[in-house]
This record gives C-alpha cells, structure tokens and sequence, in this order.
C-alpha cells in the first residue's frame, strides 16, 4: 500500500505544479491581469500629472516602473516568482478579488455551504434512486417497463440541465400557470423569521428543481451502469450456484450479485469531493443560486481572474484527492484488490 499511494503522489505532484503553472502565467500575463490593472492606475494617475506624454504614448515615472517591478517579482527568475506564488496558494492566499476588493479565498468560502448543500443532496439521490431502477430494469430486462424507463432515462440524459432548467421555471416558477416552486434564489429573504418547519418547506421548494436539474444528467450513466453489471453478475457461475442451492431469487439478487455489481458505482464516491463545485455554472445562473459555480461565472464575464482561476485551482486539487479516495473505496468493497 506504501508503494501505492507513493506512486500516486508522484503522479499528483507534476499534474499540480502543471495547473498551478498555468495559472501562474495566465495571472501574470493575460491581458486585464493584474499587472495590466497596475498599469492602468499609474496611467489614471498620469491625468492628475503623474506621468507623462510623449508621442501619444503614456510613459510611467521611474519610480512607479520600479514598484511595479518589485511588487510582481520581475526583478527576480521566474522560478523563483512561481514558487513564492505557489506558497501562498498552498497557505490559501489566491490574491485580492478585482470586483469585490476580498480576499479570493474568503469570497470562495462563503459560498462553500450553498454549492455543496446542492451537490450532496442531489448526488444522494442519484445513488438512492438509480440503483434500485437499475435493478428492477435488470430483473425486468426486454419488458415493457425497461423499454419505457430506458427512453425516459436516455431523454432526460440528452438535455442539458440548465435547458431543463429553463423550461421547469418557465412551467413551474413563480408567476407561471402552475405556480409551484419559486423563480430562483438558495432561500427567501425572510428566511430568519421563518418557523422551523417553515424553514424545511422553504428550502425544499428552492432545491427541488436545481437538484432535479444537476441529477438527470446522471441519471443514465448510473441506471444503465447498474444494469450491466447486474446482467453479467447474473450469468456468472456462483449465481446459478446459489439458485441450484435453492436460495431465494432476491437472496440472490440483493445479496450475491448485486455486491460485486456496486463495484463499478464505488469509483465514483471520490468524486464527493468535489461537489463544491457541482454541477454546472449555467445551472446556478438559471436558478441564480449564489453559490460557487454562479461565482465562477461571473468571474469569467467579469474578467476577476484572481476568483475565476482559485475555483480552478481549488477544483483541480479536490478532484485529485477524489481519485486517490476512490481508488481506496474500489478496494474496500472489493476484496480482490490489493494495493501493491
């Protein structure tokens, strides 16, 4: 197992450095960057008589040159740049938000509790849902329940979340002929003088679609995976063992071959991880969700690299962790997996 998870360390390692590194240059020479941004404060600063004008070209003052250059760094190797700028990401110092002038990590956390309240919620359901309809459409293969769950499944598959989400507030939203659920938002603004049950009410009806909407597309991946490896558990030998010994049907289904038919299922419990930021951003934006992926959104619009690129960074390194999580998950429910 040491050998395993030092393996997996050093694949970790350069794949990191790699994304860091190209957030690192992308930080520093994108055009509207920070550095850029500078540029253009002492270039404001030149209208008040700061700077000067020569040709039409605005030349910045030697010392305003000089602390451009000491504050990024250019008077030393670029290595060394990275490597200081690559310890502040490890101590969560993803530099200062160009729109909301915080911290970009403080911005990041707040929003923390919204996206994943959504993502586990609506992960939870995945698994609780599509396992027991992979089953029943295994046991029930070529009947006319498999036909109809498999087009509806696949339907659903197909379009995009945020599209169905569209059309949900549209048939169901605040104002609509079947006024269900509200328009957007995580909560209600009178959410502090709600009662407790009040509160639970509330916050189903602001889920119910944005989870609706982040589970369909995994709704076929796991109905069907269920049913494959159901099926071919099924034909194994210890299957027929076990109905030649007179067990029940269901002793056998639930008990025998459904087990090593969750192993392919396990792998993605790492991915548990990294629902900070599940889903997709458009989702949140349709919902106008304040959570992270509408953050991230914005982000881009609003050219904040410093947000846009500390969710990648943070979501690269979360999805790393989620595979070595669900490499250990595989051998837990597999015994016949040794780490080596």
């Amino acid at each position: 197992m040491r050998g395993y998870f030092l393996r997996r360390f050093l694949l970790i390692v350069p794949t990191f450095i790699g994304i860091t590194l190209a957030v690192f240059v992308i930080m520093h020479f994108v055009p509207g960057g920070p550095v850029e941004r500078q540029i253009m404060r002492f270039q404001m600063a030149n209208a008040q008589g700061v700077g000067t004008v020569n040709r039409g070209r605005v030349e910045l003052p030697e010392e305003a040159v000089a602390e451009i250059t000491r504050y990024y760094g250019f008077d030393k190797p670029v290595y060394i740049r990275y490597a200081s700028w690559l310890w502040k990401v490890l101590h969560l110092d993803l530099g200062q938000s160009y729109v909301y002038q915080e911290p970009v990590w403080n911005i990041i956390k707040a929003r923390f509790p919204v996206s994943l309240t959504i993502g586990l919620t609506g992960f939870i359901l995945s698994y609780v849902i599509c396992i027991p309809l992979g089953v029943m459409k295994a046991v029930k293969h070529g009947s006319k329940f498999d036909l109809v769950s498999s087009v509806i499944v696949f339907l659903g598959y197909a379009v995009p979340g945020w599209a169905l989400g569209t059309l949900l507030l549209v048939l169901f939203g605040g104002g609509s002929f079947w006024d269900v659920f509200p328009l957007g938002g995580f909560r209600s603004d009178n959410w502090e003088y709600l009662s407790g049950w009040e509160k639970i009410v509330d916050q189903t009806q602001h889920m119910f679609l944005p989870v609706l909407c982040y589970m369909v597309g995994e709704f076929a991946t796991l109905t069907i995976l269920t049913k494959n490896a159901l099926m071919e558990n099924m034909a194994q030998d210890y299957v027929r063992t076990a109905f030649a010994k007179g067990l029940h049907k269901r002793r056998v289904i639930f008990v025998h071959a459904l087990r090593n038919s969750l192993i392919p299922l396990a792998t993605g419990l790492g991915s548990v991880f990294s629902l900070i930021l599940a889903g997709s951003f458009l989702i949140e934006k349709v919902f106008n969700i304040d959570g992270m992926g509408y953050l991230g959104y914005n982000a881009i619009l609003q050219r904040d690299y410093p947000v846009a690129l500390g969710i990648l960074v943070i979501g690269s390194l979360l999805m790393l962790i989620g595979n070595i999580i669900s490499d250990v998950i595989y051998a837990i429910v597999d015994p016949r997996i040794r780490f080596r």
